[in-house]
């Protein structure tokens, strides 16, 4: 890649993405822990603090926003004070959330971590993960139609709450394909089929492994047998797979590019997916090619894990984290 070309992405103009997804509320509680109950054999935590944050789709949104995105977002959450909160935390970041539907019978997910220390004593989830009712599923299409024009990208991440019903998915895809928009997409879930006609699946090893029956992906073989399976099954152009320490391979119907993982020091790896889903899709709204979005992608992710917590960046960081490395040709392990 050269350089005057990641300099130029520095003043390049702001893409506008759309991301589609499981919005949810991050809830952390902080405390100490000196005793135990005299009800039950569990610790006593007395609470020091808490905060909220944006959690699923919305660490995407933040990637995003931190990268320099313009974005919209659309979902579905409850009419609750949990809901509320979470647009409040969406304005706070800038994005647009007119494509944001307040369902009555919905409740808005929370995930709240009790942690004593750096130690996450228990995950308390609230959620309802059933599918969207057609009138919800036709007011959320008509919102998505009504920024998908002007999006240079569509981005779909799904958490498995219910959004992504298999007509949903299709639907979006196929208005995508009409107005010539690419869409990326984070799987969940043991079905890809619903993804058919994407450009971009991201899953990671464990996702991969599920959603094309294979009991283990330990080689380069055994990744190109599951890939086969859901290239059959979705005729996607590209599957872009997460190794964890082992970097991420671009996968075509025929070929693949293995990538090493950049990081030196790994504290937490939480949120590194939707870095990568970010990174990737920001990249390619202004103008590279995959496996340049890729390699900067890989680099986004060894700058967020070495924090604790999910974590974002920028331009300026990834090219510097980029300028530091040699690029070097490796080959297709894993």
């Amino acid at each position: 890649m050269k350089v005057d070309l990641l300099n130029h992405l520095q003043l390049a103009r702001k893409p506008t993405i759309l991301v589609i997804g499981d919005l949810m509320v991050d809830h952390y509680i902080w405390g100490g822990a000196s005793r135990l109950s005299p009800e039950a054999p569990v610790p006593v935590v007395n609470i020091n603090s808490e905060s909220t944050t944006l959690g699923g789709a919305g660490n995407v949104v933040q990637n995003l926003v931190s990268l320099g995105a313009q974005v919209t977002v659309a979902g579905v959450i409850g009419n609750d004070a949990m809901g509320n909160q979470l647009i409040k935390l969406l304005i706070d970041e800038g994005v647009e959330i007119d494509a944001i539907i307040k369902e009555e019978n919905r409740t808005t997910t929370i995930k709240t971590r009790v942690l004593v220390g750096n130690h996450q004593l228990v995950r308390l989830d609230k959620e309802v993960t059933d599918i969207l009712s057609t009138n919800i599923e036709n007011a959320l299409m008509d919102k998505v139609m009504a920024y998908m024009a002007t999006a240079d990208l569509v981005v779909l991440s799904d958490y498995n709450k219910g959004l992504f019903s298999p007509l949903l998915t299709q639907r979006i895809i196929e208005a995508a394909e009409i107005q010539g928009k690419k869409v990326i997409i984070d799987p969940k879930g043991s079905d890809f089929r619903k993804y058919k006609g994407s450009y971009i699946i991201k899953p990671n090893r464990k996702e991969l492994a599920e959603a094309a029956k294979s009991e283990h992906i330990n080689s380069m073989e055994s990744l190109r047998q599951a890939a086969d399976v859901i290239f059959e099954q979705t005729d996607a152009d590209y599957l872009v797979v997460t190794l964890s320490e082992q970097g991420m391979v671009i996968m075509s119907k025929h070929a693949q590019i293995a990538l090493p993982v950049k990081a030196t020091e790994v504290f937490d790896v939480t949120g590194a997916g939707d870095t990568v889903l970010a990174t990737i899709a920001y990249f390619l709204a202004v103008g590279l090619n995959l496996e340049e979005a890729c390699e900067l992608a890989n680099h986004a992710a060894a700058i967020v894990i070495r924090h604790l917590g999910s974590a974002t960046t920028t331009v300026d960081e990834i090219i510097k984290g980029y300028g530091r490395k040699r690029k070097t040709k490796v080959k297709a392990t894993i």
